[in-house]
């Protein structure tokens, strides 16, 4: 059965390619409009191709343009109100002969909204009242009756993400701009969480000098609970990092001399990150070196703190 899958998901690749194909430059008007417009976009759709319109509206919201999604059905006992002047309407139909969605078209034309539709059949009266209409039409669904929106949804779904993308890149949204919108969730603390919030510092922050003695950095590590320290010189530099597994290198190989110096046994210029970093940076260094903890510095590399893998599980980032 696995082959029917592969089968029926290249199918509706293919519907995708030979759809994008198909986009002319009269698309740019649509995206002018969602991009020009003072109010809201307002997506609309029945069935399958509600539900499709539903997280278009939903990805536009989540990348800086109001919208909203209405219900035809709804529309037409009561929820025309949430349509006003300065509204965009896009509206997505197959056939684009729906009877809820045909009955809402003339309240949209009468308040001069400006009508886009994604839309399978460009004869259809959706088509003849829209000021843009982007072609969606496919061959034929993945199903083998024809009769379950499959394919075309998916190219619904990909139209409206596009325009999504296409709106947001031209209105210069940022990734701090993302951060607003997303303040919950793993997104949002990736985006919103910096080192400086998240990092081991002052006294929980373990440091010892280059001169200090085995014996003190092991108290050090001991006291801490971080599993390692950083090592600084006189003038409060980062120069290196002891960890519990240099230790154990250390005395496995017969070492017991605990007035050696932490320089002698240190991993000379760690990795290391910025206390202005996102803490997400931060952990992208780890995967990166399969390591567990980072020194902090600012901007004279001076130790500020450390952060281990935990704190970011802690804080959900991962």
């Amino acid at each position: 059965m696995h082959e029917i899958i592969k089968k029926e998901m290249l199918l509706s690749s293919d519907a995708i390619k030979k759809v994008a194909k198909r986009i002319t430059p009269d698309i740019n008007r649509a995206i002018n409009y969602i991009y020009d417009c003072p109010g809201k976009l307002v997506t609309t759709g029945m069935g399958k191709s509600g539900f499709i319109a539903r997280k278009i509206s939903a990805t536009f919201a989540s990348t800086g343009t109001t919208s909203i999604y209405l219900h035809p059905a709804e529309g037409l006992h009561g929820d025309l109100g949430l349509l006003s002047k300065g509204d965009v309407v896009l509206a997505l139909s197959n056939s684009g002969n729906t009877q809820e969605l045909v009955a809402i078209i003339p309240f949209v034309k009468f308040n001069q909204i400006p009508l886009i539709a994604i839309t399978g059949n460009l004869e259809s009266v959706l088509a003849k009242n829209s000021e843009v209409v982007i072609d969606a039409s496919i061959e034929q669904e993945i199903e083998p009756f024809g009769l379950v929106p499959t394919a075309s949804t998916t190219v619904q779904l990909t139209i409206g993400d596009a325009l999504a993308v296409a709106v947001l890149q031209k209105k210069g949204f940022q990734i701090h701009d993302f951060a607003r919108f997303h303040p919950g969730g793993s997104i949002g603390k990736k985006l919103l969480y910096k080192i400086s919030d998240l990092m081991h510092s002052g006294p929980l922050n373990p440091v010892v000098t280059e001169d200090s003695s085995l014996q003190q950095v092991i108290e050090e590590i001991s006291n801490k609970g971080l599993g390692c320290s950083s090592i600084i010189n006189q003038q409060g530099k980062l120069v290196g990092i002891i960890t519990d597994g240099d230790l154990r290198r250390f005395f496995s190989h017969g070492n017991i001399d605990l007035s050696t110096s932490a320089s002698k046994i240190m991993s000379s210029n760690p990795k290391c990150v910025h206390i202005e970093k996102l803490a997400v940076e931060a952990l992208n260094l780890m995967e990166k070196h399969s390591i567990t903890m980072l020194p902090i510095t600012n901007s004279h590399n001076e130790v500020v703190g450390i952060i281990h893998l935990h704190d970011l599980i802690k804080a959900g980032i991962i």
